[in-house]
Formats: structure tokens, C-alpha cells, sequence
């Protein structure tokens, strides 16, 4: 903790030349840097020593850098609501994904926006409805959007400039090429990096940045990658970045150890005709490979994105922000993508550099947080008034570390239309899980997962990282396991009673 006390010491320090600078009448500006489904053991300067990331190396040299940030729900929209809210998924009401927003939530956007911030979003943005139009009434004034999912495409910002500018606009941006030789990476896309959703991503936040950076008002630039996200299309040079480097895979999951979980999970694995557990180990090789070059793609953008903020001048008046929605199973437990509460899905990398950011130098920040924090630490940061409603708590002060977190996600995960079809039916669940909510409380040592009616789990983080003996009908454990419940239904009970508890008699 006396690093987090350094931390808050300096960051007061640079706060305030910062201040000084603008004459006190302006508040920083903020750039909110985000990627899909980025793990948290994917960034060179979290101790990955194979994946190339030297421009968020340098950002988190320069930044707050936590190591125990933890999202609210392991599936995009639940989660990304959840840092735009400071508010739980069951609070906010948006729990799968492509769900309406209620439009009683207050968006971070929106109340930067009312503070006099110029607001720009750009990249995937993942509300319903998917429109331009909704997004600027959350509070966004300006919005280029593409969310990379086929059924959003009439709404992409991206497609259109791709079909103006790309001769090869006919082809898919997610097409494979063909064919490919023997040896080399099937995941070799078609369509070429210039053309990509991810260099589109990153020119247009360069466009949009130097825009706001030439105006008077504070601004708040949101941009947001689909990658590196599934699937696992690579365009040139990056196909070949990581040819023949091999990347430690995952212990194999088999059939039997998938049936050993609570029945949510096995319905979720499970979904598929082809179920993924079974991946040939060359061909998983590739997957790795492919998933560390798109973070290598994100990377870049991210360099170019700094470099701009750098050459603007603002820099030195701009928080920079850099996490995720969620992390990505990549086949550990059987599962590819996310949707679970395991470690890699749930704990993502969270970098935070304060304007001034010469006196933070390379602070390792351990505490744990949540990402609920992040809308009160920012607001605080800006001298802005904290909304009573907000759940989450500013991380900017020494002592702001959690001793237990929280997620929750419905399991297994609604899907509706296309093969992996699973529908919520009231009365009934989903897939035959009768109530397929479930929750989440980690500490510094242990996690359980709690699925009513279909048992949990208990993980002691500390002797099984890798999550692989389930303790919870351990009866030396029964105590802790009615503690842990006993946390669950404390915050469940809790969370909303700032917005629920009348200040005075309303007569």
C-alpha cells in the first residue's frame, strides 16, 4: 500500500500544476483507450515476455498500473455499462448483450458533457439500439461507430468508409485468405491492414483527437476496438509476427473435467454442435498466435494514438485511460471466449496515467478495484459532483482498495438467433437452468461462484491459480462457503440503497 500512498501524493502534485496551468478554470481532459477481450497476462509489462506491446509498455511505465482490476461481467455490454454507470449489471438493468439501455442511467458521457466537455466516441460502442442517434443521446456529440458484428453493419461507419475507399469492399472484413500454404497461418485474412477495422479505429481517433485538441473545451475521447476479439483473422504483416514462436498453451480440458463444473457451466461450454474443448493443439497454436498479433495491432494504434496526443500539446493536461470490457478464456476450461468468472475472463489489465504524468514514473498499483470505480475516480479527478446512484468508489485515495469484488453474468449466456440459439424463457431458464444468474465475490486469496439451484464453485487463488479444484463441498471449507454466500447477499441488498432510500419524507 505505500506505493498506492506515493501514488496519490504525486498525482496530487501533478494534478495541481496541472491546474495551475490551465489558470484553475479548466478541468483535464480524458482519453478512454479500450479493447475487446483483452487478458490481463497479454501485456509485456504485466510479465508477458513473448507478446510485442512496446506502446502500452510505455504507457503503463508512465501510468497507475493495477494489478487486481476486476470487471463487473465477464460479456461486453453488461460490463461497458457498468464503467459508463459506476453502476452493477443488476442495478443498471443490462445484462446481455444488444439489450436497451434504460434511460434512466446517466452515462459518463453525459455528465462530462453537462460539465462543459466536448464528447467523442470512436470504434465498437456495443449499445442498442446500434444507431449514431442513440449513442448521442447518451451524451456523446460527435460518434464514428463499428461494433464488428454482421447484424450492425448498416449502421458502421467503418463499412461505409471501406465500401468509399477499398476495391476489395465486396470481400468480408472478417474473410479468410486462400489459399494458404502449408506451415503458414490459416488465420491470414483477406482484406488488408489498411483496410481493417483496426487501423480504421485508430485513424479516425487520431482525426477526432486533433480536432478536439484544437479547441478551447475540455474534451473526452472514448475509443474503443473490436480487437483482439474472435475471430481470428490477421491481416499482413502481423499473420507472420509470431510465426514460429510457441506460445504456451492451456491445459487440456477434456470431456470429463467439463462435466465435473456446475451445470451452468457445462451448458455453456457445451453449447456448440462442435464443442471447442477439443481443438487440435496445432491448430490452437495458430489461435494464440493470431489473438497475441491483433493485441500487437491494437498496440500500434494505441502508439499512434499517443504520439498524436503528444504533438497536440494536451498531453501533459490529458488522462489516459487504457482496459478492457473483459478477458478471454483462449480454450482454458474448454472455453474460448469469456462469459465465465475465471480468473482470465473476469481480471484485466487497467492502466491509468494522470495529467503532469512525469511525477506517477512507473507506479504498480495492488490493491483490488473494480471497474464501477472508474466513473467516481474520474468525476473526483475533474472536480465534478459524484451522482448519489453510483455504486462504485474513487480508487484516486490510498486507502481505496477493496478487500472483496463482485461480477455477475447470466449463465450459460442467452444468445438469440444463429447455431449457438440459447433463449430465456420466463418460467423456465434458460437451456434448463431454471434461474441462470449467477454471481461472483473474489478476495485477495479466495473465489466462489454461486448458481442457485446448481451448486458453485471455491477456488483458493493463492495454492490453485489456475482455478482447478473445486473446494466448495470441502467440509473444512463449509464456514467460508456460508461467509462468502453471506457477502454475496450483502451486496445484492446493498448496492442500490443510495437511489432507493428517500433522503426525507416525501409529504
Amino acid at each position: 500500500m505505500e506505493s498506492s500512498k506515493h501514488t496519490r501524493r504525486d498525482f496530487l502534485k501533478s494534478t495541481a500544476a496541472a491546474g495551475a496551468a490551465q489558470a484553475g478554470s479548466r478541468p483535464p481532459n480524458i482519453l478512454f483507450l479500450m479493447a475487446d477481450q483483452f487478458r490481463y497476462d497479454c501485456l509485456g509489462a504485466n510479465g508477458n515476455k513473448i507478446v510485442r506491446t512496446p506502446n502500452l509498455d510505455g504507457l503503463a511505465a508512465e501510468s497507475a498500473n493495477f494489478s487486481h482490476a476486476f470487471v463487473q461481467a465477464p460479456v461486453c455490454v453488461p460490463s461497458r455499462v457498468s464503467y459508463f454507470t459506476g453502476r452493477y449489471p443488476h442495478s443498471h438493468k443490462n445484462r446481455v448483450n444488444y439489450t436497451p439501455c434504460d434511460p434512466r442511467e446517466v452515462f459518463l458521457q453525459r455528465m462530462l458533457k453537462d460539465a462543459g466537455f466536448e464528447t467523442g466516441s470512436v470504434g465498437k460502442l456495443h449499445l442498442h439500439p446500434p444507431t449514431a442517434e442513440h449513442a448521442q443521446s447518451t451524451g456523446f456529440d460527435r460518434v464514428l461507430m463499428h461494433d464488428g458484428v454482421g447484424n450492425t453493419d448498416p449502421y458502421s461507419d467503418y463499412v461505409k468508409w471501406r465500401r468509399a475507399n477499398d476495391p476489395q469492399a465486396a470481400t468480408p472484413y472478417t474473410a479468410l485468405a486462400k489459399p494458404i500454404a502449408a506451415g503458414k497461418n490459416p488465420f491470414r485474412a483477406a482484406v488488408g491492414y489498411e483496410f481493417s477495422p483496426t487501423h480504421w479505429t485508430g485513424e479516425e481517433t487520431c482525426k477526432m483527437l486533433r480536432e478536439f485538441a484544437g479547441r478551447r473545451k475540455p474534451f473526452f475521447l472514448y475509443s474503443s476496438f473490436f480487437k483482439p476479439h474472435s475471430p481470428f483473422e490477421t491481416p499482413a504483416p502481423y499473420d507472420t509476427m509470431y510465426d514460429g514462436v510457441e506460445i504456451p498453451l492451456p491445459k487440456r480440458t477434456s470431456l470429463e473435467d467439463i462435466e465435473k463444473l456446475p451445470l451452468p457451466l457445462q451448458k455453456l461450454i457445451l453449447r456448440a454442435r462442435q464443442p471447442e474443448y477439443a481443438i487440435p493443439p496445432e491448430r490452437l497454436q495458430w489461435m494464440y498466435r493470431s489473438y497475441y498479433a491483433a493485441v500487437s495491432m491494437v498496440d500500434y494504434e494505441i502508439g499512434r494514438i499517443l504520439a498524436e496526443l503528444d504533438k497536440s500539446g494536451q498531453a501533459r493536461e490529458t488522462i489516459v485511460i487504457f482496459s478492457t470490457d473483459h478477458g478471454a478464456q483462449l480454450l482454458e476450461h474448454g472455453l474460448m471466449d469469456k462469459n465465465v468468472f475465471f480468473e482470465s475472463s473476469v481480471h484485466v489489465p487497467f492502466l491509468l496515467r494522470y495529467p503532469g504524468g512525469a511525477g506517477v514514473g512507473n507506479a504498480k498499483r495492488d490493491e483490488m478495484v473494480e471497474m464501477v470505480d472508474l466513473l467516481p475516480t474520474l468525476l473526483e479527478l475533474c472536480s465534478l459532483p459524484i451522482p448519489k446512484n453510483v455504486q462504485g468508489r474513487s480508487f484516486s485515495r490510498a486507502s481505496a482498495g477493496r478487500e472483496m469484488v463482485f461480477a455477475e453474468n447470466i449463465i450459460p449466456e442467452i444468445i438469440t438467433g444463429g447455431a449457438l440459439n440459447m433463449a430465456f424463457v420466463p418460467g423456465q431458464g434458460v437451456a434448463g437452468i431454471r434461474h441462470p444468474d449467477a454471481k461472483m465475490v473474489r478476495t485477495r486469496q479466495w473465489k466462489m461462484t454461486y448458481y442457485t439451484g446448481h451448486g458453485g464453485e471455491l477456488y483458493d487463488l493463492v495454492n490453485d491459480p489456475h482455478e482447478e479444484r473445486n473446494l466448495i463441498d470441502d467440509a473444512a471449507q463449509r464456514g467460508r462457503v456460508g461467509d462468502l454466500k453471506q457477502a454475496i447477499l450483502d451486496w445484492m441488498i446493498t448496492a442500490d440503497e443510495n437511489d432507493q432510500i428517500a433522503e426525507r419524507w416525501l409529504l
